[in-house]
């Protein structure tokens, strides 16, 4: 295993490549672009240009729409593209898609049958596709995990992991977006013997299996702490640290979840794991010197019931979603409620849906301004806003797209989002640089 070499030598690659896109497209070069989900460092940042505290009359200005089928699939950008998946309306296909992030233009799109059967809420891909050193990965509603060339979407390598790895497709579908490490690709599939599973990214030949659990629906993340690398996993059953050069589980704390919606992503802040359910709601769980010494912090099941999104933690503070109370803030060391904004963001509803972005830290003036986030909400409604111990403040908000629960993109000065019918490009300064 290459490991960690592999993983510095990705990140001067994607440096370079920023480096390039921003010589072709200025309007992209003003900040980072988004190559994976929850963006590049996967932990819901971006390190934003000034972007102004209101919208323009109007709304941010229309750069360009493009039409795009059904799906919950979350939006990348990376070298001046734009990749989603969909499913387009008619076929059984699920479909690759990539756009000219200037433009909208369809450079290219692969096509493949993925048959749905019974699959609830079957009418498109979930997972965000992963932009890394010139390829393509994304895993399909019901398993197909695909490597293609990023420049032309040939195909690079897929596997079936139903048909020939023995994989379980949940109740709905495969969600979990593929994670790099060095040379590996990470996927949670609920293999047998690999609840995690991990790939040569270049080859696609299977490198190790690991855990019993079946497959939940929230993308791993990959952490640092007390001098080990960690894979962080929150699956129907477990909330897991595994050894992610060889796979193995190294400890696990029971948190079965009802339906099996282990959804959110684990947040990992200060030595501490929370993950965020539904029914049963938020544990915490101080990592210690070894993974052997990992305890329950708190756990609090009245305030905290998060369900799709991941919640932004800054400085100590989580900023969360609950499914009852709307927006919630808690400190992370102890799990009580600070304040709630009585679902003023987005609307109380059976599944409430809002994704937040950290947007650096200064404003338009070039002030420190470390508050600030920028989400969408289930209804298409653009959000600015600032979140502090003493409350949530709504600078401004612009519908941009219809319903969606699909995750945006943000690249240079530029936010790409998306519905079942079109995806859409708008600028967020007041002009191209």
């Amino acid at each position: 295993m290459r490991g960690m070499a592999g993983s510095q030598a990705g990140v001067w690659r994607d440096f370079a490549a920023l480096v390039v896109v921003g010589l072709f497209l200025p309007g992209l070069a003003t900040a980072e672009e988004w190559p994976r989900w929850r963006g590049v460092r996967g932990d819901g940042s971006w390190q934003a240009p000034a972007i102004p505290a209101k919208f323009p009359a109007g709304g941010p200005p229309v750069v360009w729409k493009s039409p795009i089928g059904p799906g919950y699939s979350g939006l990348a950008v990376s070298g001046g593209k734009v990749y989603t998946l969909d499913r387009p309306a008619g076929t059984s296909d699920e479909r690759i898609v990539c756009l000219d992030a200037e433009t909208g233009k369809l450079l290219w799109e692969h096509h493949y049958s993925a048959p749905y059967g019974d699959l609830d809420y079957g009418k498109g891909p979930r997972c965000t596709p992963t932009i890394h050193d010139g390829r393509v990965y994304t895993l399909g509603a019901v398993g197909h995990l695909n490597c293609l060339d990023a420049a032309t979407g040939k195909m690079l390598w897929s596997k079936d992991l139903v048909r020939d790895r023995g994989a379980k497709t949940p109740q709905w579908g495969f969600a979990a977006s593929v994670v790099i490490d060095g040379e590996q690709a990470i996927v949670h599939a609920g293999l047998p013997g690999g609840c995690y599973s991990s790939y040569d990214r270049r080859t696609g030949e299977e490198l190790w299996r690991g855990g019993d659990d079946p497959a939940g629906y929230g993308t791993p993340i990959l952490v640092d702490h007390a001098g080990q690398r960690l894979l962080v996993g929150w699956t129907p059953e477990h909330i897991v640290l595994h050894d992610p050069a060889t796979g193995r589980l190294l400890w696990k704390f029971p948190y079965k979840v009802t339906y099996g919606v282990s959804i959110a992503t684990p947040i990992y802040h200060r030595g501490t794991v929370l993950v965020c359910g539904y029914w049963h709601g938020s544990r915490a769980i101080k990592l210690g010197q070894t993974p052997e010494q990992s305890d329950l912090l708190w756990e609090e099941n009245r305030f905290l019931r998060g369900l799709m999104d991941p919640p932004l933690v800054r400085d100590g503070y989580v900023y969360l979603l609950d499914k009852q109370h709307g927006i919630v803030a808690f400190e992370l060391s102890k799990g009580e409620k600070l304040w709630t904004d009585d679902n003023r963001l987005t609307p109380r509803g059976r599944n409430p849906q809002v994704s937040l972005v950290w947007l650096g830290n200064t404003d338009s003036t070039g002030s420190d301004a470390t508050d600030r986030a920028i989400g969408l909400n289930a209804q298409g409604e653009l959000l600015l806003v600032r979140l502090t111990p003493e409350g949530l403040f709504e600078d401004d908000r612009a519908k941009i797209v219809g319903e969606t629960w699909a995750h945006p993109a943000y690249a240079g000065n530029h936010c790409f989002a998306r519905d079942d019918e079109q995806i859409v490009c708008v600028r967020l300064t007041a002009n191209d640089p």
